[in-house]
């Protein structure tokens, strides 16, 4: 069972990528009516969830909103920075820089809290960086500057989140409380900017499903399964999300997979890979 909601949650995490990706690069949907219908069915799947679980269990007590307004604001960041990048970028490598981003924020952390890296740790964040700083160094095979920033932006925005919620005693409650908190936000960004996009059937089905199954399903899941999983193999695991998105992107949405991307791939995903395998012989943040 573990190795199934697992499985199902790396799945999860990577269609969000591909959803975007097809909802925006269709024309279907614009990046800020995508961000606000994706908080707003994220955040009434995770209530609902929560709702049903407190009826189930009589033990135990009322549901109250949890979270915070920082890490709602932070939450906010990582979805529109992911919407409106995704405007450009291909799905692979969207989600190669978004993952990187989150990664090597929270190695950033570590080391400002005073940890001590082992080489093998100080060479896998290392080649990971680099990794992420070739992919963007421009050339014919290099993603749009911009949209790649934004992406990175996203993704410091989901480990500032990931960091803000550490140690969280019950994930799913703060999720939705951050949910909901983070829907002004959205629709702040929406009237903004959202009056002169084109909006679709189709691209709401796109938003709803990134939003209620891939966000709000997917990170249910994922918090269900994470105590049953060693920390290294939580955070081991989710180096194949960029590799699944990846794969969907080329299979579903017939894009190019080019060399440059696999090489940086390797780079990012070995390098943080070999962080992650030898951090038993320190005390990392849990994720």
């Amino acid at each position: 069972m573990p190795i199934l909601l697992t499985t199902l949650a790396m799945l999860a995490f990577a269609a969000n990528s591909i959803l975007c990706r097809e909802a925006l690069a269709s024309g279907h949907i614009g990046a800020s009516a995508f961000t606000l219908l994706r908080i707003v069915s994220g955040a009434v799947v995770l209530s609902l969830l929560l709702f049903i679980n407190n009826r189930c269990d009589k033990q135990r007590g009322q549901w109250k909103l949890d979270g915070s307004w920082i890490s709602a604001a932070a939450l906010f960041a990582y979805a529109a920075g992911f919407s409106f990048a995704y405007l450009k970028l291909s799905t692979g490598t969207g989600a190669l820089l978004l993952f990187g981003a989150v990664q090597i924020t929270m190695i950033a952390f570590a080391l400002w809290k005073g940890e001590r890296l082992t080489l093998l740790q100080l060479a896998g964040a290392t080649l990971a960086a680099a990794g992420l700083v070739w992919l963007m160094l421009p050339s014919v095979e290099s993603p749009p500057l911009l949209a790649a920033l934004i992406m990175v932006g996203a993704g410091i925005a989901w480990g500032v989140y990931s960091l803000l919620g550490r140690g969280a005693k019950n994930p799913t409650e703060v999720t939705a409380g951050n949910f909901i908190r983070a829907v002004p936000f959205a629709f702040i960004l929406f009237f903004m900017l959202g009056q002169q996009e084109h909006t679709s059937a189709m691209g709401v089905m796109y938003a709803i499903a990134s939003g209620a199954l891939a966000s709000g399903l997917g990170y249910a899941l994922w918090y269900a399964v994470l105590p049953l999983l060693t920390a290294s193999t939580a955070a081991t695991v989710q180096l194949s999300v960029p590799i699944i998105a990846a794969l969907g992107g080329v299979v579903l949405l017939d894009e190019a997979m080019t060399l440059r991307f696999i090489l940086a791939s390797l780079a990012v995903l070995g390098g943080i890979a070999l962080f992650v395998l030898n951090k038993r012989k320190t005390t990392m943040p849990s994720e």
